[in-house]
């Protein structure tokens, strides 16, 4: 389950890849606005002060996210700006659809690649399809948390549980890099073979993280809100607990307090691209 509060905790530097993909997307005043993997819908408001004339529509596949983003809803945005539950593997962009904002979702999607390659035939010609998804699986965090996972006390249970393998064994579908996502490169490859014109890049973050005495180590929260998810649910009470603190005293260790903060970089890769504009 995800936990909105927990998601928020560190929601400046999670916003920051967002409006970062944002400013590429050259859409002037398009008809609907999709954001796939709206989470709490602080984001999502922020695309209908980016195009006051467009319905914005914010889907997410957690309900306690999609409660979250309604209970958000400001006075003024009431009729353009909605949220619902679905699922974005079997979403389909209608015809007035000329934005698609995916941020930070796909990674949880295995053969996430062959939707990219849908919603760029099924959108209309000249809408944007803009993706940020995290590239730091091969970081000192993560593999910290696989060396504690293939530890005997916890490898039945908790290691076929981490996504950080790859998304798809071999075949077109396949990543090239390490983890459930791919490089820039690939993916400006896929989307070009699909008739668009695409911006790839990707952008590490240096996130300085305050660190306190009186809270656990910040690293340690970061991924409570997103990669530690599927471990917490695979564990009872007691299991949560020791695993917690056995990755907080890795992670401590990994990621040094300097001047009160924890330097944590992070990794992401973006790519926009608008549908049916290859020359």
């Amino acid at each position: 389950m995800w936990d909105p509060t927990s998601y928020l905790r560190y929601g400046d530097e999670r916003s920051r890849p967002f409006h970062d993909l944002l400013a590429r997307i050259g859409a002037e005043r398009p008809r609907t606005v999709v954001d796939l993997g709206c989470g709490p819908g602080n984001l999502t408001l922020s695309l209908a002060d980016r195009w006051p004339g467009a319905r914005i529509l914010g889907l997410d596949s957690a309900p306690e996210m999609v409660d979250a983003a309604v209970s958000r809803e400001r006075p003024g945005t009431a009729g353009r700006v909605e949220f619902a539950v679905a699922d974005v593997r079997d979403w389909s962009p209608g015809p007035d659809v000329d934005v698609v904002v995916c941020n930070a979702v796909l990674q949880w999607v295995p053969g996430h690649r062959a939707l990219l390659r849908r919603w760029a035939r099924e959108l209309p010609a000249g809408a944007w399809l803009a993706v940020q998804v995290p590239g730091n699986f091969d970081a000192l965090s993560h593999r910290t948390l696989r060396a504690l996972a293939a530890q005997p006390r916890w490898r039945a249970v908790v290691a076929p549980v981490l996504r950080d393998g790859p998304a798809a064994g071999p075949g077109p579908d396949a990543p090239h890099s390490a983890g459930p996502v791919s490089d820039p490169e690939e993916y400006a490859t896929l989307l070009t073979d699909a008739n668009c014109q695409v911006d790839a890049w990707e952008t590490s973050y240096v996130h300085l993280l305050p660190a306190r005495d009186d809270a656990a180590h910040p690293v340690l929260s970061w991924m409570e809100g997103t990669a530690l998810r599927p471990v917490r649910a695979v564990l009872d009470d007691t299991g949560w607990a020791e695993f917690r603190d056995a990755l907080g005293e890795r992670l401590a260790a990994a990621y040094p307090v300097r001047h009160g903060l924890v330097y944590f970089p992070f990794r992401r890769i973006f790519f926009v691209a608008r549908t049916g504009a290859r020359s």
